[in-house]
């Protein structure tokens, strides 16, 4: 299996390869030159499969003979062993078709644990085959750094960067963040928004001196290998719902488009998915986009789901590439004018290979509390925001297709977000257990300007890698 970019201007890479690099040479993003298959006999063959076995099964085509297939199977099995639940991504019905996808049982109570934990061992292992240090650079809007702090805290060839608006995500995605107290964990509050963090992260990874001289790796979702473990989740809840004998759907609450390109890609595998709704909070930048078919940016609005509060959706680039019939001559005009005009117009036969998979619906602020209050209230189940606006979405997507299954991920625990649950419920949810010491752990931060030259220079400062 190789792994190619979506502007076409840098080398094929394997799986590993591919893993390391994270952003590619050109500033595209890295995907498979095609997409494995499973039959349905083989799909029908999960149920009632532990998970790690299952994402042996997805996950072992990716990866080809990069990773041998004993030490793929250690990991997976080491990834997936600290979740809380059994069953990693449990299903809990909401309604008539309406089922919630818990992704939150991982270490730190995000959806982004199911993939950081595998993406933290499967680095490790590559850098220690090649005798290497790496320094990671991440940018979050909330979960991802604390998850990718979690996988990859404590190990000797790896220092982390993770670069979050400072002032914009909660008190308790902050502190999972600043309380790590391991000597290669860095966290830096931005003076900016997440796409400003984004922003620097890319222009890092163009930097090709940069990127040699600290051993750069990433892990956003734009690191093709978070993609793919994620995708393992949409098979092992579709078939407990009965796939491959029928079809099921899914929303997915929307920042980055990461998750939601995951279960593109497993119908790309075979996978009966009749429709993938894209469920954004007033955001809307791809609801926006699907209803006019114009990409365009404006000013990020500060909400109560602030893992969504994201304008430059990264991995949208790779549905624009399978959309346009991989033509990355097209890709990177549209990349090129997003750049400098803040837009681009998708040509009519992209925009409608992408409305033949995926709707979009764009969720307010009042309609997010009313969700929380609503569920609640009905089903005494506790939605943290971002789950709720995946709620609502589904809720609108079953009017028009009532007879098909729906699943929403389910991305976060409530925990995270008490002062949106308790506005909208008067409930305060507790932390679990294994959490309730952040709330008074000393915090470890550094507090930088919205400027690319001074991360660059505190990264080189610190990064074990760029002294070697």
């Amino acid at each position: 299996m190789r792994y190619i970019s979506t502007r076409g201007q840098a080398p094929a890479l394997t799986f590993t390869e591919a893993l390391l690099a994270g952003l590619a040479e050109d500033g595209g993003l890295y995907v498979p030159q095609t997409y494995p298959q499973l039959d349905r006999t083989a799909i029908a063959a999960f149920a009632g499969k532990p998970y790690a076995e299952v994402a042996e099964a997805v996950i072992a085509p990716f990866v080809g003979e990069a990773i041998p297939r004993a030490e793929l199977r250690a990991m997976l099995a080491q990834a997936y062993a600290p979740f809380r639940h059994a069953a990693v991504a449990p299903l809990a019905q909401l309604g008539d078709n309406l089922f919630l996808m818990e992704l939150f049982h991982g270490p730190t109570l995000a959806f982004k644990d199911v993939a950081m934990q595998l993406l933290g061992r499967l680095t490790n292992a590559a850098l220690a085959a090649r005798g290497l240090r790496a320094t990671v650079v991440g940018a979050t809007s909330g979960d991802t750094g604390a998850a990718a702090i979690e996988a990859f805290r404590g190990l000797d060839r790896v220092d982390v960067f993770i670069l979050y608006p400072h002032g914009r995500v909660s008190n308790v995605q902050r502190r999972q963040m600043t309380t790590v107290p391991d000597a290669n964990i860095h966290t830096i509050a931005l003076e900016g928004s997440f796409d400003d963090a984004q922003s620097i992260l890319k222009g890092l990874f163009r930097n090709a001196g940069f990127r040699k001289d600290v051993g750069l790796t990433g892990v956003n979702s734009i690191n093709w290998a978070r993609v793919v473990a994620q995708v393992v989740y949409y098979f092992t809840s579709a078939v407990a719902l009965g796939a491959p004998h029928r079809n099921v759907s899914f929303t997915v609450p929307t920042g980055n488009f990461g998750d939601i390109l995951a279960g593109y890609v497993a119908k790309q595998m075979g996978l009966p998915i009749e429709r993938l709704v894209i469920a954004t909070n007033e955001n809307d930048i791809l609801a926006r986009t699907l209803e006019t078919g114009r990409y365009e940016v404006r000013g990020v609005k500060p909400t109560q789901s602030p893992s969504m509060d994201i304008q430059v959706s990264s991995n949208f680039e790779r549905l624009l590439f399978d959309a346009s019939g991989r033509d990355a001559a097209r890709v990177s005009a549209m990349m090129a004018a997003l750049d400098q005009s803040r837009g681009f117009s998708i040509d009519e036969r992209a925009l409608q290979a992408i409305r033949a998979d995926f709707d979009a619906f764009a969720v307010s602020e009042p309609q997010t509390r009313e969700e929380i209050a609503e569920t609640y209230r009905q089903d005494e189940y506790i939605l943290d925001p971002h789950s709720a606006v995946g709620v609502h979405a589904a809720r609108r997507a079953l009017e028009r297709r009532p007879a098909t299954p729906m699943i929403v991920a389910g991305t976060a625990h409530p925990a995270k977000f008490p002062d949106a649950i308790k506005a909208a419920t008067g409930v305060t949810p507790a932390l679990p257990p294994h959490l309730a010491h952040i709330a008074a752990a000393p915090e470890r931060f550094e507090i930088l300007p919205n400027d690319p030259v001074a991360i660059e220079k505190f990264i080189r400062a610190k990064a074990r890698a760029a002294q070697a």
